[in-house]
């Protein structure tokens, strides 16, 4: 290995004191690739189990926590106790290596799809009316009761009991992407007069402490869990980053065990305000100031790439998505001094040379995760 890149191979302590062998993070996407009911298909296992060999921490595709939160075709469930069983076979494959195994949990809000959900039913914090995450139907949200909020907080606590009888490591808090906590936290989204609306970090703090109680009840302090957010949407108003660090300041006492930024690019920069022209990450890293650690992710596709953000010493942790999905062997060829060998570019004709289960090998070919293509180079 050149010595160089040595810094992305130094351990990393979690706050509950588990070691993570390297600093780099199989970053949670979607694959689409779960069973119609949401148990895990034997091509997700394989899959998953390709993706996280090499990484310290490797994290899931979002897993709806309740079947009216199902956001995507082929999501993984873990919404009854009779998804362990296949959760245990994900775990299983994410740990055989020695990465540690991470459930993200997940609700879809607004962004459900009614063709997915019982009584095509979508439901947000306030009425909206969106695109599907593929952008090709629009459907209407309605508005979320307060009875509903409560069984919501509460499925997300039972999620966390079945990533600890699965064999999880920890769980991961989806509160990003214009997902349903995202949702709750955004003035474009939560337009509630009741507590949920005037405290907009509420709903999050409840789902944080939920979490936090199951994995008291069913795990031990070695138990990981980490929350992902989202530092800025475009919609005005929205999420900002003055809302981003007061959101920072209620989850920083919570005994979590690392944030994790969703950042398109690990070095773009805020979109508005005094902050304005920033990178981004830089004003997490200070508004964190070493309580926890941070991960950090964004058009990431070559060693030298994750280690300036390393270097850069605003994360922690590097995630690698789309990196992965273009070489799995990505890190692997970094330790064995064969970085020039690592694949950077998207072949829509050559489906065999990825390894990837075939329906999201078709999301990729139509253009779903932003990859370099050889067909535009």
């Amino acid at each position: 290995m050149n010595k160089k890149y040595a810094p992305l191979f130094e351990t990393v302590q979690l706050p509950n004191g588990i070691e993570l062998r390297n600093r780099f993070v199989l970053a949670p996407m979607t694959h689409v690739s779960s069973n119609d009911d949401g148990t895990a298909s034997d091509m997700e296992i394989d899959y998953i189990g390709k993706m996280s060999k090499d990484v310290g921490l490797a994290i899931s595709a979002a897993s709806n926590v309740t079947d009216l939160g199902k956001a995507f075709p082929g999501q993984p469930s873990v919404v009854r106790d009779s998804d362990i069983e296949g959760l245990k076979k994900v775990a299983d494959a994410m740990k055989e290596n020695g990465a540690k195994a991470i459930l993200q949990i997940h609700h879809g809000g607004a962004q459900a799809l009614p063709r997915l959900t019982p009584g095509a039913d979508s439901a947000a914090p306030s009425p909206i009316t969106l695109q599907s995450f593929d952008e090709t139907e629009k459907h209407d949200a309605r508005e979320i009761t307060e009875t509903e909020i409560g069984k919501t907080v509460r499925a997300f606590g039972e999620a966390t009991r079945r990533a600890v009888e699965a064999g999880f490591d920890g769980v991961e808090i989806h509160g990003a992407n214009h997902y349903l906590i995202h949702q709750f936290v955004s003035p474009h989204f939560n337009k509630r007069t009741d507590e949920w609306g005037e405290d907009r970090y509420l709903f999050a703090a409840e789902i944080v402490d939920e979490v936090v109680k199951a994995k008291n009840e069913y795990a031990g302090d070695e138990f990981i869990l980490g929350y992902r957010f989202s530092p800025e949407e475009p919609e005005t108003p929205g999420i900002n980053m003055e809302i981003t660090k007061e959101l920072i300041n209620r989850l920083i006492d919570k005994p979590l065990d690392y944030l994790h930024a969703s950042l398109g690019d690990v070095h773009s920069k805020t979109r508005e305000g005094r902050y304005e022209g920033t990178e981004r990450i830089e004003l997490l890293h200070k508004w964190i100031d070493g309580r926890m650690p941070l991960v950090g992710i964004g058009s990431v596709f070559n060693p030298d790439a994750a280690l300036g953000a390393i270097e850069g010493g605003n994360v922690e942790l590097i995630a690698l998505g789309r990196a992965l999905l273009l070489d799995y062997n990505f890190i692997s060829k970094i330790k064995e001094g064969k970085e020039d060998d690592i694949v950077n570019a998207f072949d829509p004709d050559r489906e065999d040379k990825y390894g990837l289960p075939e329906p999201l090998w078709k999301q990729l070919y139509n253009g779903f995760y932003p990859l370099p293509r050889t067909d535009e180079q």
